[in-house]
């Protein structure tokens, strides 16, 4: 049997990053073969990494990375089993250096990212050599691009949170502050358009549930649920600091002008998700958007042939 060196072992760990022990245990199955011994850590951690994948993985890490000119940016989330593996240094390393992989490459979803090479080996390879050394379950959940329209700054929180915003203003401490607010109040919208539909409905259905439990008259289930939605939409305003009144009509109307027929949403469309049992009623919402336009029109009119 050959003898199995330090500087043999030394130089199996360099080429695969096995941990000490499993490279000398390599070598001494393969007789000294160094290229044998390679096959046999690459078998091992596989399977390491096969059975680990059945396994959940719920805990893990977020990163943030923006390019110097503040124009590109990534957030990517990489799931581990535990805690603990969260923390581990080489876990931490991974997942900080495909986030600056992926904007560095203009990657822009986990596939992508795994069938990317970094140092002659793909993601998806490291991902598996990582298990075999850890022992846990790894897995890229998502990665979300992010191109600026003007400034690019982020803030993570503990690495739970992360959180990338893009705004007018070059005022680094601004930026870092708005990301922050936004990492602890969670707002589901930054104006009222951003409400969708699906949400307002959620929210009154829930309202008017607990209002039956707790008993309220059935006459009342209506005006309890209308007020709980504009309490809910007051609050999504303040977290986005708009400082105006919004309430659960303005909220439809907003859905039904701003977003579904300025898009080209289909007015049958727009009726059946807005809950009208008449198309009239809808298409009140669709002259109002002709009368801005036809006023619009009056304006440039005067413009044009009054000066």
């Amino acid at each position: 049997m050959a003898e199995i060196t330090a500087k043999m072992v030394m130089s199996l760990r360099a080429k695969t990053d096995a941990p000490m022990m499993d490279c000398k245990k390599a070598l001494s199955e393969a007789d000294g073969d160094a290229s044998r011994a390679e096959e046999i850590l690459r078998v091992r951690f596989g399977n390491k990494a096969s059975k680990a994948s059945t396994r959940v993985a719920a805990e893990g890490l977020v990163a943030c990375f923006i390019k110097d000119d503040k124009k590109k940016g990534a957030l990517v989330e990489v799931n581990s089993e535990t805690d603990f593996c969260s923390k581990n240094d080489e876990f931490v390393a991974f997942v900080k250096e495909i986030t600056k992989a992926a904007v560095e490459n203009d990657i822009s979803d986990a596939e992508q990212l795994s069938n990317l090479s970094i140092d002659g080996k793909t993601v998806e390879e490291i991902r598996t050599q990582l298990i075999g050394k850890i022992g846990e379950n790894i897995t890229i959940r998502r990665v979300e691009k992010i191109i600026a329209k003007d400034n690019l700054f982020s803030y993570n929180h503990g690495g739970r949170v992360g959180v990338i915003v893009d705004i007018k203003s070059s005022d680094e401490v601004l930026g870092k502050d708005i990301a922050m607010h936004i990492a602890a109040t969670k707002p589901k919208a930054l104006d009222q358009s951003g409400v969708s539909q699906e949400l307002i409905d959620a929210e009154r259905r829930v309202a008017i549930e607990k209002a039956k439990e707790a008993g309220k008259p059935e006459e009342m289930l209506e005006k309890i649920a209308t007020g709980t939605v504009n309490k809910f939409l007051k609050e999504i305003m303040e977290l986005a600091g708009v400082k105006k009144r919004i309430t659960f009509h303005m909220a439809r109307h907003t859905f039904g002008t701003t977003i579904a027929i300025n898009n080209g949403m289909r007015i049958e469309s727009i009726s059946k998700i807005m809950g009208h049992s008449k198309i009239r009623t809808t298409q009140i919402y669709a002259k109002i958007q002709e009368k801005s336009i036809s006023e619009d029109m009056e304006i440039l009119s005067q413009k044009l042939f009054n000066k």
